[in-house]
């Protein structure tokens, strides 16, 4: 069935579900499971203090995926964590689907829209119109 399974995470409690909820299915296909989460580009208003933001990324990512992979110890799952920093949310879900060749993405259904968060939400449509890989919503 899943031998590869993308989880992608802003961090916040709906997507910690869908986490969860890709850990279990995870374990019991023994599948493996790359956590991934995107930070957004950052805008022109933001040219004058780019390092700054993608510090800030940076360090935010870290604390998503660092959490993520804590819960996925616990779960005994077999994990890689992934940020993409500066891309398109979608976009950045989509390639490392693609690239690390999983055959299932798990997200959840809307997520937070925070500065150098993952954006959700409205970004399901768009993994979904875009991807060949089939996509679990967990609400």
């Amino acid at each position: 069935m899943y031998k590869e399974i993308l989880i992608a995470t802003d961090g916040s409690e709906l997507a910690d579900g869908a986490v969860d909820h890709g850990f279990k299915l995870a374990h019991e296909v023994k599948a493996r499971v790359t956590i991934v989460t995107v930070t957004v580009s950052w805008s022109v208003l933001d040219l004058a203090h780019e390092a700054q933001f993608e510090e800030m990324a940076a360090i935010s990512a870290k604390a998503i995926l660092d959490a993520a992979a804590q819960k996925a110890k616990v779960a005994g799952v077999v994990y890689e964590v992934v940020h993409v920093p500066d891309q398109h949310p979608a976009e950045g879900i989509i390639a490392i689907a693609e690239k690390k060749g999983c055959n299932l993405i798990v997200m959840a259904s809307h997520g937070r829209r925070t500065l150098g968060r993952l954006l959700l939400g409205s970004q399901v449509s768009e993994v979904l119109a875009h991807t060949k890989v089939p996509v679990l919503i967990v609400r």
